[in-house]
């Protein structure tokens, strides 16, 4: 495969995604009699000769969109903000990337009685995002403008080891809908 960024990948007919061999762009490419030679930039050389040719194919692929990925944390972190009502009715956002010693609470809110809660938001909730959590809580807790801060782990896939964890330690569980945060219809099947 000759791409148009000037790269050369030879994958083999097993099925597998990954080349053999190849060359990273930029590259010079010169076809002689049944062989290329591919020559990088560093001067080094890949020659490929041709048993038979099965096809010769060329095809525009049009302009690279670029890579934009779609319900990261960052985003999650804005929908949270906006949609407060997502907690409970009459909750309030303190602010988003609440700064403390050891790094910023994604969300910091007011419940329905005033009370401060520090949010964790995660797109696949592990382990790592719980002790994460329980470290910002423990700190808010020692400020005494704050306290009683309590915790919620919100992530749009919670992991059943997490949740126990989250749940021993005092902290409560969110499950959050990033399709019905952002207004999308889901294509999910249901009954009602």
């Amino acid at each position: 495969m000759v791409k148009a960024d000037g790269s050369v990948l030879i994958h083999a007919d097993g099925g597998s995604y990954k080349p053999l061999n190849w060359m990273s762009p930029p590259c010079k490419l010169t076809e002689e009699d049944g062989v290329w030679s591919v020559t990088n930039k560093a001067g080094e050389e890949l020659r490929i000769t041709l048993q038979e040719v099965h096809s010769d194919t060329a095809y525009e692929l049009g302009t690279d969109p670029g890579l934009i990925k779609d319900g990261v944390e960052a985003h999650l972190q804005e929908l949270l903000a906006e949609h407060v009502h997502t907690f409970g009715d009459g909750w309030t956002l303190v602010r988003r990337e609440y700064p403390t010693a050891i790094g910023p609470v994604d969300l910091l809110l007011r419940d329905a009685d005033g009370k401060h809660v520090a949010v964790e938001i995660k797109r696949r909730g592990e382990i790592d995002g719980v002790e994460q959590l329980t470290r910002y809580v423990e700190l808010l807790n020692r400020d005494p403008l704050l306290a009683p801060v309590r915790g919620i782990f919100a992530a749009q896939l919670i992991k059943p080891q997490a949740q126990f964890l989250a749940t021993d330690r005092g902290l409560e569980c969110l499950t959050v809908d990033y399709d019905a945060l952002r207004g999308m219809e889901s294509d999910v099947l249901r009954l009602f």
